[in-house]
């Protein structure tokens, strides 16, 4: 029972320094900001979690894995229906975004934007999960036997990325939604490209 205490008491807090990053950013979330967003103080976290650098590191696999789960059981259809695959692999960040109980943009697109000035092993992270999350959609493109899948991958990918900043600028629903009208339009074209041809019909002669 303690053991399952003290693990549950670790995820909140991790979910709880996790939210403070997501909001204010690494280079902006101080300590003191993790101190009062968890309840731990200092000596705690140092012991508990390491330094500021690790206790991020922890806090941005927690999250890729809590939404890379998420984008993976979405795209499990891709094979038999790739359109329904993407449109709910888009679904999982749209939905994000309109939580009000969740910070607007997305933790690994904020990490990607701030590489320059984190550690390697930060920014080492942020590539990583990008890479991922073009690999998901690669892999999902190439079950369903589409053409460009590279091409694909890293344009769905890249517009995923950009939801999540322009939610955080402000954009709404609407237009969030209309950005990912277009790119399923795209692979719409593309989807039907796949599909063989009918016979065509040969009239009988005279």
């Amino acid at each position: 029972m303690m053991a399952g205490k003290k693990q549950f008491e670790i995820d909140a807090v991790l979910d709880a320094a996790m939210v403070r990053f997501w909001r204010a950013g690494y280079a902006d979330t101080s300590l003191d900001d993790l101190s009062q967003a968890t309840g731990l103080n200092r000596s705690s976290i140092y012991s508990s979690f390491g330094d500021k650098d690790t206790l991020y590191l922890r806090c941005l696999d927690r999250y890729a894995a809590r939404y890379g789960e998420r984008y993976d059981q979405a795209l499990a259809s891709a094979a038999e229906d790739p359109l329904r695959a993407v449109r709910e692999f888009f679904e999982v960040t749209l939905q994000r975004i309109a939580d009000p109980e969740l910070p607007d943009g997305c933790l690994v697109a904020q990490t990607a934007m701030a590489i320059p000035v984190l550690s390697p092993d930060i920014a080492a992270r942020a590539t990583e999960v990008l890479g991922l999350q073009q690999a998901r959609l690669r892999a999902a493109l190439r079950a369903a036997k589409l053409a460009d899948v590279d091409d694909f991958a890293v344009h769905l990918a890249a517009v995923n990325q950009s939801l999540a900043v322009m939610s955080r600028a402000g954009a709404g629903a609407e237009q969030l939604r209309a950005i990912v009208d277009i790119s399923l339009g795209a692979l719409r074209a593309r989807t039907l490209q796949r599909e063989p041809k009918p016979p065509s019909r040969i009239r009988p002669g005279p």
